[in-house]
């Protein structure tokens, strides 16, 4: 059923830290999930996963993370036709701002994406992110 109030919205991906990241993705891969791309190196390293319907998870070095601070959980993202109106919509309905829409391009590989994206806080302090891919290449 489509939502009727943010346009084109649908599950974008669940980030989730990683302190051993080569094991995580080890694991994930052990799963049968695929890379779609990856960026950054060393500590600074992410790499997007398709989980095998298209949908996304995105793996992040976090080797200092614990538990007791923000737990593997880092944001859940939306996909949406208008980031920009999504996250005016999202601050008219109590979010709290985070980061306004901007383009974000990734110098990832093999497949390079730029993303239209913008963060908030939920009630709980949860991040969400409001995305759209709006190029890709080879």
């Amino acid at each position: 059923m489509p939502n009727e109030i943010i346009k084109g919205m649908g599950f974008g991906h669940m980030a989730v830290g990683a302190t051993d990241f080569d094991k995580s993705m080890a694991f994930y891969q052990a799963l049968g999930c695929k890379l779609y791309t990856q960026w950054g190196e060393g500590d600074s390293r992410i790499a997007l996963l398709d989980i095998g319907d298209g949908n996304k998870l995105e793996l992040f070095a976090k080797p200092a993370m614990t538990h007791t601070e923000e737990g593997p959980f880092i944001h859940l993202a939306f996909t949406v036709q208008n980031v920009d109106e999504a996250y005016r919509h999202a601050l008219s309905i109590g979010a709290t701002p985070d980061t306004p829409p901007k383009e974000l391009s990734l110098d990832s590989h093999p497949l390079k994406i730029t993303l239209r994206v913008a963060f908030v806080k939920g009630p709980d302090g949860e991040t969400l992110e409001f995305c759209k891919q709006v190029i890709s290449k080879f």
